[in-house]
């Protein structure tokens, strides 16, 4: 993929349809065989309603659109999270869009934004049995710690949290 074609837009609160949109497009596949359908539909209603976006993007995470031809074929956020490391919240293409760079393309768009402002890190969340931790590491993320995040209604958020230094 050409990424000349690809654009970084802001998004806000006005925007959240669309992330809720990109996020219907891509959460049912991506997590179909990690978690069960009842777990999806409660983290989707839990994480993404409009009033968690709203809330999240009220407390700082910045979120962006990566658009080629002026249609939305990804998203992400990302925000500060302890001094001097930033943490990417949310990193998702559509599925017929997916190993065409997009990710890396993003991730070098948070950098980009990171950096000046003194990040020495980027940390992320990745379910433990998600082929994207195979992604993550080629882009120089390492595995530094394990966590299991109780999200409520007996669900738990079996995670590896990474980190790309700066």
């Amino acid at each position: 993929m050409s990424f000349e074609n690809l654009t970084i837009v802001k998004a806000f609160e006005r925007d959240i349809p669309l992330i809720q949109q990109l996020t219907y497009a891509v959460w049912p596949q991506t997590y179909k065989t990690i978690l069960t359908q009842e777990q999806i539909e409660y983290m989707l209603n839990m994480m993404y309603s409009t009033s968690a976006l709203s809330k999240q993007i009220n407390e700082g995470h910045q979120f962006i659109f990566v658009q080629e031809e002026n249609k939305s074929v990804a998203f992400a956020s990302y925000g500060y999270y302890k001094p001097s490391i930033y943490k990417l919240h949310k990193i998702y293409a559509l599925p017929d869009q997916q190993g065409k760079g997009i990710g890396r393309f993003i991730v070098n768009y948070v950098l980009s934004q990171i950096k000046p402002l003194g990040a020495r890190g980027l940390q992320l969340n990745v379910n433990r049995y998600n082929k994207a931790k195979g992604f993550y590491e080629k882009l120089g993320f390492k595995v530094i710690a394990e966590e299991d995040i109780d999200i409520g209604n007996g669900y738990l958020m079996n995670d590896y949290v990474m980190e790309m230094k700066l």
